[in-house]
């Protein structure tokens, strides 16, 4: 499962989708970027729709980064009911994602 790259209509569709959503973002010619999305294709084929997960390539969408203060990649970002409400900077293990999630939105 590919998480999708999505712009500011997709983020905007994606985080106030439900309660819980996990956006990164990144750069197509980030690396450690690179390696972070096998874990979220993970991650996205284990919690399915009870959380939605997306990209945001910061090139194609320096507003959305300005305005979530994004300013290293990858910065993943987890949204409760369309406000942020954990953010991770740099490259971390999947237990570390997931342990925010756990923590922060309540997914089960």
């Amino acid at each position: 499962m590919n998480v999708p790259t999505v712009n500011q209509e997709g983020f905007e569709q994606i985080v106030n989708s439900g309660e819980t959503a996990l956006i990164e973002f990144g750069a197509s010619w980030c690396a450690p970027c690179r390696a972070l999305g096998p874990i979220l294709d993970e991650m996205s084929a284990e919690y399915g729709a009870s959380l939605p997960i997306a990209k945001v390539d910061v090139d194609d969408s320096p507003e959305l980064a300005s305005t979530y203060g994004v300013m290293s990649m990858p910065t993943v970002i987890l949204f409760y009911k369309g406000s942020p409400v954990d953010k991770l900077v740099g490259l971390r293990s999947k237990a570390v994602y997931q342990a925010a999630v756990e923590r922060s939105c309540k997914v089960s």
